[in-house]
């Protein structure tokens, strides 16, 4: 595939920079929380040869199982305004030997923004991200024009659970508020899952 061009990025807004600067651990989970190739596997549905949209790349636990799953065939696009956090996906690519990860330096909060084609994507996935932003709504629409008519979009996000780990109850987002986005943006509910103990699910389809 030809290289994106990602050298004009648009600066990440000032939404995102007043939220608090988190570890890794609080902005993805530690990996014990959240069983990725169940969720993606059993529960999402990727298989061999498929194309994915990694939104948000945290650790790379997401981004790494996806591109198992999907193979030589297959192709996953990480999408992140963290330089850090591609380099850190890419190096741990390599260590895996998976050479199907490409990583896109963008900022979700601008629809277009990222290098990629439109209706590019199977899936997409949203994972401890929406809680990072006030703009949801841009977002989920980002995701949008990345996924093929009929692709699916995976959202997880914290519970409104008070561990001292999880966000702060203001920084966490209502699912029901995230459905009634995404709906008018063309997705339709499909499932509602327990993504682990500190966590919620949804999966939505582009009509």
């Amino acid at each position: 595939m030809p290289e994106e061009n990602l050298t004009s990025v648009p600066p990440i807004t000032s939404d995102s920079n007043n939220a608090p600067r988190l570890t890794q651990s609080q902005v993805f989970g530690k990996s014990e929380l959240l069983d990725a190739n169940k969720i993606l596997q059993q529960i999402l549905g990727i298989s061999p040869g498929q194309v994915v949209a990694d939104l948000g790349g945290g650790g790379g636990m997401f981004a790494l199982e996806s591109a198992r799953l999907v193979g030589e065939q297959g192709q996953v696009y990480v999408v992140d305004i963290m330089k850090n956090t591609l380099a850190d996906i890419e190096s741990q690519a390599r260590m895996a030997g998976l050479h199907n990860i490409k990583t896109v330096w963008s900022n979700l909060e601008i629809v277009g923004a990222a290098k990629i084609k439109d209706a590019m994507a199977d899936f997409a996935l949203l994972t401890n991200v929406l809680f990072q932003s006030k703009k949801h709504r841009e977002i989920l629409n980002e995701a949008y024009r990345l996924l093929k008519i009929g692709g699916m979009l995976l959202i997880i996000d914290w519970r409104d659970t008070k561990p001292g780990f999880t966000p702060p109850s203001d920084l966490q987002v209502d699912p029901q508020d995230i459905i009634n986005q995404a709906q008018q943006l063309g997705y339709n509910l499909v499932q509602d899952f327990p993504a682990g103990t500190y966590h919620f699910g949804l999966i939505f389809v582009k009509q």
